[in-house]
C-alpha cells in the first residue's frame, strides 16, 4: 500500500495497544476502524484472540478517539454479529454494543457502525478458493449447496462507510442492501465464467463449525427502529429511537434468504464484472 499510495503516513501498531493508538490518533478527525480477526474457523479455534482484537481492541479505539477529539468513528461490522453463533460474530456483536453505546451521553465524537455481508474480492472471500479449484480442474468444494450469502462489491462497501461518515448522528448501525446467492449457484456461475467450457464437478463437504445456512443483516428487533431507503437501512440505537412507524410486521428480518436472489450464471457473472480491485482475489 505504501508503494502504491506514497502520499500518506503509515504507522505500525496494534489495536490491542492503547498507548500506540493514542499516538496514532493525535490530530485525526475521522477514524475508520477496520482492524479485526474475521475468519470464522480461526476465531473458532482461538476465541480469546478474537475477543482481544475485535472487542477489547475496539474499546481501545473508542477510548483513544475520545482522548484525541476525533470527530467521527466508523467501525466495520458483519452480518455474523446478528444472532451470532460463532466466536467471530460474538466478538463483533460486542464491538457493536461498545461503539454504539458511546453516544448515550453528549459527546463531541460521533460513533457508529456499518454492517455488511461478504465483500467480493476481499481477503478470505470464497471466490479465490473457487477460482483456484476451477483452474486446477476441480472439484469445486461447497459446504452446503443451499447456503445463502450476501454479495457486495468493494466499491459498494466503501460507499457504505462514506454514507455512515456523512450521516451519523451517533449510535447508528448502517446497513447497505445487497443481493444474495446460494453457494451452489455462485460456484456454477464461476465455473461458467472461468471454466473455459469444461465440465467441472461440484462436491459438497458439509457445513463448518460456526457457520449458518442463512445470514441476517437486520434482525426482527432492529427492523422496528430502522429507517429504510432504496439502498440502505439506518438502525437507530435503543436510546434514540425516531418517531417512525415500521412498515414491517413483527418478526420480520432482512436476510440473505429473503433479499434479491441472484440465480442465473450471467446475472452473477455481471456482478463479478463489477467487482473493484480484482487483483485482491486472483
Amino acid at each position: 500500500m505504501q508503494q502504491r499510495l506514497p502520499d500518506f503516513d503509515y504507522i505500525i501498531g496494534d489495536v490491542r495497544d492503547p498507548e500506540r493508538l493514542r499516538t496514532a490518533l493525535r490530530g485525526v478527525d475521522l477514524v475508520f476502524h477496520a482492524a479485526a480477526l474475521k475468519q470464522v474457523p480461526s476465531c473458532e479455534a482461538y476465541p480469546y484472540e478474537a475477543f482481544q482484537t475485535n472487542t477489547v481492541g475496539s474499546h481501545n479505539v473508542c477510548e483513544a478517539a475520545l482522548r484525541a477529539g476525533v470527530r467521527t468513528v466508523v467501525a466495520l461490522s458483519t452480518d455474523k454479529a446478528v444472532k451470532p453463533v460463532n466466536a467471530m460474530g460474538m466478538s463483533k456483536a460486542m464491538m457493536e454494543k461498545i461503539v454504539c453505546s458511546r453516544n448515550q451521553v453528549p459527546l463531541d465524537t460521533r460513533f457508529c457502525c456499518v454492517r455488511y455481508g461478504n465483500v467480493m474480492g476481499s481477503r478470505g472471500s470464497v471466490i479465490p478458493l473457487f477460482r483456484k479449484q476451477i483452474e486446477a480442474g476441480g472439484p469445486v468444494t461447497v459446504t452446503v449447496g443451499q447456503m445463502t450469502r450476501f454479495l457486495m462489491t468493494l466499491d459498494e462497501s466503501v460507499d457504505l462507510v462514506v454514507h455512515a461518515m456523512t450521516y451519523a448522528e451517533g449510535g447508528e448501525i448502517f446497513v447497505r442492501k445487497a443481493p444474495a446467492a446460494t453457494v451452489a449457484d455462485l460456484a456454477r456461475a464461476l465455473i461458467v465464467k472461468y471454466g473455459g467450457g469444461t465440465d467441472i464437478p461440484i462436491r459438497t463437504v458439509g457445513i463448518r463449525p460456526g457457520e449458518k445456512v442463512d445470514e441476517v443483516l437486520v434482525n426482527e428487533y432492529e427492523i422496528q427502529r430502522a429507517q429504510e431507503t432504496d439502498d440502505y437501512f439506518t438502525i437507530y440505537p435503543e436510546y434514540r429511537v425516531p418517531s417512525i412507524a415500521s412498515r414491517y410486521a413483527v418478526g420480520s428480518e432482512y436476510t440473505s434468504a429473503n433479499t434479491h436472489r441472484l440465480v442465473d450464471p450471467p446475472e452473477i457473472g455481471a456482478l463479478l464484472d463489477r467487482v473493484g480491485l480484482v487483483e485482491y482475489y486472483i
